[in-house]
């Protein structure tokens, strides 16, 4: 079990019609592709960390968010702000259309350097570091299947 402190994340895997996903560039870490998503605020719930988080990162419209039950889930330590944590991911999906982002409108860029949409074949090519990792089998098995029983277990 961690010592490290508990500090929960909503993240949201936003697909196109095209089955493209929607990742953000973050410039910590020598950097790396990563879901929109963040810690919640106290009392707040997942997908409504969620939602917010599209608004803060990618200015999208709360109101524009519909999401899916909860898809997955991932556990890990690592540092926040120099502050080693442990932090547990809840994934939701969304579906929304490259004119759903509004750059302009994004309130809380953090170190997010770049957005792009990327296909599932890209995905799975990419020698850039890209998170959860297993993001392109954990879309491509909802596709074919459907939402899990259970939410899936990320590592």
């Amino acid at each position: 079990m961690s010592t490290a402190p508990l500090r929960e994340a909503a993240r949201v895997i936003v697909l196109d019609d095209d089955q493209r996903v929607l990742l953000l560039h973050y410039a910590e870490i020598g950097g790396f592709w990563a879901t929109p998503g963040g810690s919640l605020h106290e009392d707040e719930d997942h997908p409504s960390a969620a939602r917010r988080e599209l608004n803060e990162e990618l200015g999208v419209a709360e109101e524009n968010v519909q999401l899916s039950a909860q898809l997955a889930e991932r556990s890990q330590n690592h540092a926040v702000a120099g502050r080693e944590v442990h932090q547990v991911e809840q994934y939701f999906l969304a579906y929304l259309t490259p004119a759903d982002i509004d750059l302009a409108g994004a309130t809380q860029t953090d170190n997010i350097r770049a957005h792009r949409w990327w296909t599932l074949n890209e995905l799975r090519t990419t020698h850039e570091m890209v998170y959860p990792i297993g993001l392109a089998d954990l879309v491509t098995n909802f596709l074919d299947r459907g939402m899990p029983d259970q939410p899936i277990i990320l590592h």
